[in-house]
């Protein structure tokens, strides 16, 4: 997404819709990050609760 296409879409939705696409493309790879890191913590503590 270029400046052309950022000016185009505050031009055409408004400014705060742009603004909360903006921070929802932004905020994607960090809830990804942190299912990932939630699954593994919960699979570690699932097989140290069988080890006891």
């Amino acid at each position: 997404m270029n400046s052309s296409d950022v000016v185009s879409l505050i031009g055409n939705v408004g400014f705060p819709i742009a603004v909360s696409i903006y921070l929802l493309v932004r905020i994607e790879g960090k809830i990804e990050a942190l299912t990932t890191s939630i699954n593994s913590l919960t699979n570690t503590i699932n097989s140290s609760s069988i080890k006891k």
